[in-house]
């Protein structure tokens, strides 16, 4: 851990929220419309924070240009029932008040699109509280790669060296260990059939308040 912390950069579906629901709601609904079969809620679960494709998939067994054919409607549907059950994890608002309480910046760096990522943010009054936000679609590439990262550090104004980035996927981790950020993977999240100790990660937690003991922040009840 960075001797003196300045920042914590999370994933967003499957590290701070729990979105899977609405995610599945929203394949259910795009497979009545199509006429489909409509795959358990399980399968799709494991593979939420693999994006859209990954979760079309579960469904339709076909190719990428397929399936992106097919996302511009599923992702209006979603539009549509995003917030109606997802949840911050366990833990994470508490969490996250008390970075704030210890004047720490918090920020995103998510591979979902800007249009859905600002719109979710601000149904769950993060909006005016993160000091950066970097969308899958903000830069020409996203997460493994680390550009999105490095954007977030300079977006909330800390040097790689002093952040800590935090994720529930491989590429979190991968991406954040190439932007030179100290990387924490989290076990509450989808995971995609993964194991987080596999992933190279410099902490591996089980639920947030691991976290806050790492960074020695006082967490309410």
């Amino acid at each position: 851990m960075p001797s003196e912390v300045q920042a914590v950069l999370f994933d967003l579906d499957g590290t701070l929220l729990d979105s899977a629901a609405d995610l599945y709601a929203a394949l259910q609904a795009y497979c009545a419309e199509v006429g489909a079969a409509a795959p358990p809620y399980a399968v799709v679960r494991e593979v939420v924070s693999r994006g859209g494709r990954a979760i079309l998939r579960c469904a339709f067994a076909e190719d990428d240009a397929a399936l992106l054919q097919r996302m511009p409607r599923y992702l209006d549907i979603y539009a549509e029932l995003m917030a109606q059950h997802t949840r911050p994890f366990d833990g994470i608002e508490p969490l996250l008040a008390a970075l704030e309480a210890a004047e720490l910046r918090w920020g995103i760096v998510t591979n979902k699109p800007g249009f859905l990522t600002e719109e979710l943010i601000r149904r769950m009054d993060w909006d005016l509280r993160a000091s950066a936000v970097v969308c899958g679609d903000t830069l020409p590439v996203k997460k493994p790669d680390p550009a999105p990262v490095l954007l977030a550090c300079e977006r909330a104004g800390v040097a790689p060296a002093r952040c800590v980035f935090v994720g529930d996927d491989a590429r979190d981790v991968e991406a954040g260990r190439a932007a030179g950020l100290y990387t924490v993977a989290v076990r509450w999240g989808y995971l995609d059939g993964g194991d987080p100790h596999a992933w190279g990660a410099d902490a591996v937690i089980e639920h947030p308040r691991q976290l806050a003991e790492l960074l020695a922040l006082q967490v309410s009840a």
